[in-house]
């Protein structure tokens, strides 16, 4: 199957939306028809063998509406069929968003058609209603003067229905294909009263012709083509605003598409050039002046600065870059110049990934709409059978036609089945634009709903709930401590794992040489076994060394002990032998805590699964406050587990014989093994620092990766599916409520009367209310991820604070930080400082450094007292050395 994007003419509410998704459904050959009446979009997953492009474009066709295959389909399909690589062209960068685009577009005609309308609906207006008015004209007024009064009127009335004459040609053509639309509705109407006013001139003519100037005069008060005029014209405010609404639905995306410089100075030819951006290569070394945005994703080459990733990563504070580090797209180069190299350019783009995630999630479907999609199929249809059985109802009550035909045209007018269709993708659109904003990227609309409906949140430990950057914190061995960091190190080396991570980089602090092992194999959950200088050597957790037979009994005792301390433990052996352990420990993101705090407010329970060892395990969840742990669990349970506690969860709800809908399960990850477990689960959500397999099976991603997202994720999707029932609501009440009082069902008892002119007031302000309700959104900010609390993770970088519980009082709990003062030679400049500050706060323990070149100095804060030597060595392979410290 390959997914085809249409773009659909001709629509104009729900009911059409309705129309063209049930046509091109009936095709053998489609799936997953998903028709966006905001956007006039079509996805549809097409089975070329069964059904082609033009079999599609004409099942539109026959459902009275137009279709083509869009532009971005085209070019896919023909750079298929020819193998062409189209250069990673970025088309956001070509072009403003195309949504955005259209909607420009519809918003100027729908504008000139507002303009031309009100110049003749406003003296239309004061003619019919002069009288009224007290308005002195005396060429229209008198019985002698019928003929011209309602002609001049026929005058005026005439431009508004000619640039109106959009919704009579797309709503008696709806008509004719016995799928009638919102435009039928306004059609019938107007067209109703117009040829009453018109049957009101011949019947005028006809009373000066015999004298019967009471038949004159009753018609000259009753001529309903200020009736016509005024539906047309209010109805093009309706759809004016609504555009303008719909308009505005855009800005996130075309927030983000702007991040990118639309230009950028390129080296060609040793020579500086300035070149479109889109036509940026993979390779091109680009130069990054000071003020300007990163244009692709790169490295630096030449130079260094400090650059603003607030717009991707939500960080307010400035990052260092330097040769080597890598650059994102759509970030901002706060000073200094430098050069890049562009690694990942066009579609490939960070940025351009996440323009693709919100455009797509924004024209997706939630299962919510399909109330609305249902709703709409028949309304318009069951709109004109009530208009006709008023008409006749109220005629053969009263024998009077005026009176029938105002009940049935203000049933005709006052029906409003775009509210409907508006209702659920103007809040979609609007809601993952704003996720986007708050660094919360949504994947699909119906993932945005599923998480207003979690109640159990599962999270992975390691780089989730921990920062994933774990430091060696113990070494005991029973033979030479170098010696036995080499081994480790060289075991460690060829796995991927953050706690082999942790001991490659031990390795490299004691400056030892690490050899090439043979047989590397890596034993799922338990660790690693490999052939180094011909002997055999195993690495991992208790159980490894236990299913092997070697005796850690000598170790037990102080394993427990570091255990117990929160730390990781990592046994060695040689061919089944005793070599010593390693203890590890990671450090606990700041927010996690308030974070899984938050979630409990919200009545979200919460579940954390590791590998990691069960003493471990259940010192990090009470730490955090996690509700419960599954711990020493390999990555191939992960999954089983989760699909362990959608099936308990659900069946409590079942024996609880609720009708509620079913509970969700989220999981929060960021590595390999995580993929099965994000995919098991009702939603996943990645973290942003995660592996690329992670991301992909993600499908919410938090690019900031904090944890308080995931709260602000949660919350987000309360707000959006809040919204969506509120409009749904209006949608269906304004119907209930306004349809009867047009059918004049309460005109004989309370003598309410609804005039035609009222009801398409009343029909466009409830699209415009739709709208305007989901454009709140814009306005979303988290509760528990607020200002305050990011000051503090701020200010917690800054001066070592940790959190303890934010959202209750803010309270700050201080470490207990020692200092000390170094004295340092060889700093020549500024980025001398800049180094030795780097490879003093590296070390573990090293909360801050301030060095000073002036000095020649630096105050160090630790947590732990950290070695002399340790801190020498680390200045040192800096290039500087320490001559004392205090």
């Amino acid at each position: 199957m390959e997914k085809l994007h249409f773009d659909v003419q001709g629509m104009s509410c729900a009911s059409c939306q309705a129309h063209v998704t049930k046509a091109v459904q009936k095709l053998d050959g489609t799936e997953n028809v998903n028709v966006n009446l905001l956007t006039n979009d079509m996805y549809v997953d097409v089975d070329k063998n069964k059904v082609s492009v033009q079999d599609i474009e004409k099942a539109v066709k026959d459902a009275g509406y137009g279709a083509s295959l869009s532009e971005d389909s085209k070019e896919n399909m023909q750079h298929s069929d020819n193998s062409i690589n189209s250069n990673k062209k970025n088309k956001s960068y070509a072009m403003k968003n195309r949504v955005q685009e259209s909607n420009d577009k519809i918003i100027k005609h729908m504008k000139n058609r507002l303009v031309i309308s009100l110049v003749f609906w406003i003296p239309l207006m004061i003619i019919a209603m002069h009288h009224m008015l007290h308005i002195p004209m005396k060429i229209f007024d008198g019985i002698e003067n019928s003929l011209i009064f309602a002609f001049t009127q026929v005058l005026f009335v005439i431009p508004i229905i000619f640039v109106n004459r959009e919704l009579f040609k797309s709503g008696f053509k709806s008509l004719l294909k016995g799928k009638p639309n919102m435009d039928a509705l306004v059609a019938i109407g107007a067209t109703a009263s117009i040829i009453y006013g018109i049957i009101a001139i011949y019947e005028m003519s006809y009373g000066f012709g015999h004298g019967d100037f009471e038949m004159i005069n009753n018609y000259r008060e009753n001529l309903y083509f200020e009736s016509a005029g005024t539906i047309l014209t209010l109805i093009t405010v309706g759809k004016y605003l609504e555009a303008k609404s719909k308009g505005k639905t855009g800005d996130a995306i075309s927030k983000l598409i702007d991040l990118a410089p639309k230009n950028s100075v390129v080296i060609r030819d040793g020579k500086e050039v300035t070149i479109p951006t889109e036509e940026i290569v993979e390779g091109d070394i680009i130069v990054i002046k000071p003020g300007t945005s990163i244009p692709v994703d790169g490295v630096v080459t030449e130079g260094n600065s400090s650059i603003d990733e607030s717009s991707i990563t939500g960080e307010s504070i400035p990052v260092e870059k330097e040769k080597g580090d890598k650059v994102t797209s759509g970030t901002v180069n706060k000073n200094g110049t430098f050069k890049m190299k562009a690694l990942k350019v066009g579609d490939e783009t960070t940025l351009s990934k996440i323009v693709k995630l919100v455009e797509d999630a924004s024209i997706s479907k939630a299962p919510i709409e399909n109330i609305a999609d249902n709703v709409a199929g028949v309304f318009v249809p069951i709109v004109i059978v009530i208009a006709i059985i008023t008409f006749i109802v109220w005629f053969v009550m009263t024998k009077n036609i005026e009176l029938a035909l105002n009940f049935a045209i203000s049933v005709l007018v006052i029906s409003c089945p775009c509210a409907l269709g508006l209702a659920t993708p103007v809040a979609i659109m609007v809601g993952t634009g704003k996720g986007a904003e708050n660094g919360i990227l949504i994947k699909d609309a119906e993932s945005l709903q599923a998480l207003s409906d979690v109640k159990v949140v599962i999270f992975d430990k390691t780089g989730t709930i921990t920062k994933g950057k774990p430091k060696v914190t113990d070494i005991l061995s029973n033979i030479d401590e170098k010696e036995f960091i080499k081994i480790a190190g060289t075991l460690e080396n060829s796995s991927e794992h953050p706690l082999a991570e942790a001991i490659v980089e031990k390795a490299n602090e004691y400056k030892v040489s690490l050899d090439k092992v043979e047989n590397f194999e890596r034993i799922s959950g338990r660790g690693i076994k490999a052939v180094f200088e011909n002997e055999t050597y195993l690495a991992g957790n208790i159980k490894l060394m236990n299913e092997n037979n070697v005796d850690f009994s000598e170790y037990e005792s102080k394993a427990e002990k570091l255990l117990s301390e929160g730390k990781t433990v990592l046994y060695f052996a040689k061919d089944g032998k005793t070599l010593g352990i390693i203890a590890v420990r990671d450090k606990i993101k700041e927010d996690s805590k308030s974070a899984i705090s938050a979630l409990h407010k919200l009545g979200i329970k919460t579940i954390m699964i590791t590998g990691d060892n069960r003493v471990v395990a259940k010192n990090i969840a009470k730490e955090v406050g996690i509700d419960k742990v599954y711990a020493e669990i390999i990555p191939e349970e992960k999954e089983k587990i989760v699909e362990k506690i959608q099936n308990e969860l659900n069946e409590n709800k079942s024996n609880e014989n609720t009708k509620s809908r079913k509970v969700k399960v989220a999981f929060v990850g960021d590595g390999i093994n995580d993929s099965p477990a994000l995919t098991k689960a009702d939603v996943g959500l990645a973290i942003g620092s995660g592996t690329d397999i992670a991301i992909e099976s993600a499908d919410i991603i938090l690019v900031r990766n904090s944890l308080m997202d995931v709260v602000s994720a949660i919350e987000l999707s309360n707000k959006t599916m809040k919204n969506i029932k509120e409009n749904l609501f209006w949608a269906f009440f304004y119907n209930v409520i306004c349809i009867p009082v047009a059918a004049g069902v309460y005109y004989n008892s309370l003598g309410l009367k609804l005039n035609p002119m009222l009801g398409s007031a009343a029909m466009a302000f409830s699209s415009l209310f739709v709208c305007a309700n989901a454009l709140r959104l814009r306005f979303f900010k988290p509760r528990f991820a607020t200002y305050e609390y990011n000051e503090v993770i701020r200010k917690n970088k800054e001066s070592q604070k940790e959190i303890d519980n934010i959202q209750d009082n803010n309270i700050v709990k201080e470490k207990k930080i020692m200092k000390k003062e170094l004295k340092i030679e060889g700093m020549m400049c500024e980025n001398c400082v800049k180094h030795v500050t780097k490879a003093l706060e590296g070390i573990d323990g090293i909360e801050k450094a301030d060095v000073s070149l002036e000095n020649k100095n630096a105050v160090i804060e630790e947590t732990r007292d950290v070695s002399d030597k340790e801190i020498k060595d680390a200045v040192a392979d800096a290039g500087y050395k320490v001559t004392e410290i205090k």
